[in-house]
């Protein structure tokens, strides 16, 4: 019986880097179906601030920074690469949006959309006549209008909200909301009300057993969930010199998981969550994610009609 090999990876957030090896990882893994779900778009504006003496200076991963002009193109590549967005400002225009964080927003936001529109132009160039299927999709921290983007594509495929059927004939659903977070970020909502998304959707499957339920939020108690407490203030809590750790997955996605039994569950959200774990007859995975390391996680699965072969975690 003819196998269909997988290749996952999720919350890449803007990384110029793991999007160029996602571009790749068809040829490097002999994939024939591509999924990038989830958290495209990154978390941090940086602004390289102008000074009277032509130089540029900046503060980024923790170090104070001062570049002559030449060097700019430079620090904002390595910025970029490592998902965040450079943003080349006067004194006097930095001055001023510290008084505007609504312009602020409005910026951090356009500079997302451009990068994203820059990814879709670029894989249309790169994966043009691609033997590999693409499916690429949002996440908690992606703006609505992600998806419209990513629809007019012409190498990718946009699941969200829908059942779609993949190379090889498994049918996939994709939801990119989660449950709520610390952050208040785009697409995230109520245990109820993500219950009722994942399974007006999955009302649109035909064949459940061969079916891969691709959901941003891992599961709840699963260990693919496990992440450190935080304060209201976003801080983290210790307890006995140790971080605290608990589940923090969603427990409609487990509840949907348990009702419905698909065949494969592929998740991310909680990056430093990497693993695999067994639910009922689903075989659930979590990659992780490094973007900031610039290392594209990822996993590997043959699928051969309602069965999940073998599955080998990547890193690259």
């Amino acid at each position: 019986m003819a196998r269909t090999r997988l290749f996952f990876a999720t919350d890449v957030h803007g990384s110029e880097a793991c999007f160029l090896k996602f571009l790749n990882a068809s040829r490097v893994y002999k994939a024939d179906v591509m999924i990038l779900s989830g958290d495209l778009s990154g978390k941090l504006l940086v602004p390289i601030i102008e000074r009277e003496d032509g130089s540029f200076e900046t503060t980024f991963m923790g170090t104070h920074r001062v570049v002559n002009n030449d060097k700019r193109i430079e620090l904002e590549r390595l910025v970029s690469k490592v998902g965040s967005y450079p943003y080349a400002v006067s004194r006097y225009e930095y001055d001023e949006l510290l008084l505007r964080r609504d312009r602020v927003s409005g910026i951090f936001e356009g500079l997302i959309r451009e990068r994203l529109k820059r990814w879709v132009t670029l894989a249309e160039e790169r994966l043009r006549g691609s033997p590999a299927e693409h499916y690429v999709s949002g996440g908690n921290d992606d703006f609505p209008w992600v998806d419209e983007m990513l629809r007019k594509s012409r190498v990718f495929v946009n699941g969200e909200g829908e059942a779609v059927r993949i190379r090889g004939g498994n049918e996939m659903i994709t939801c990119g909301w989660s449950n709520p977070t610390p952050w208040d970020t785009p697409r995230e909502t109520s245990e109820d009300d993500l219950s009722v998304r994942i399974s007006k959707i999955a009302e649109k499957v035909e064949s459940m057993d061969r079916c891969i339920f691709n959901l941003h939020a891992p599961p709840r108690n699963s260990d693919l969930d496990i992440c450190q407490r935080l304060t209201e203030e976003l801080k983290p809590i210790f307890v006995g010199g140790q971080p605290e750790l608990f589940s923090a997955g969603s427990q409609a996605v487990r509840d949907c998981i348990d009702s419905y039994k698909p065949m494969l569950g592929l998740h991310g959200h909680i990056h430093e969550s990497r693993g695999v774990t067994q639910i009922g007859r689903t075989l659930c995975v979590n990659p992780g994610s490094e973007y900031a390391e610039t290392i594209l996680r990822g996993v590997v699965l043959d699928l051969e009609s309602n069965k999940v072969r073998s599955h080998i975690f990547t890193s690259g």
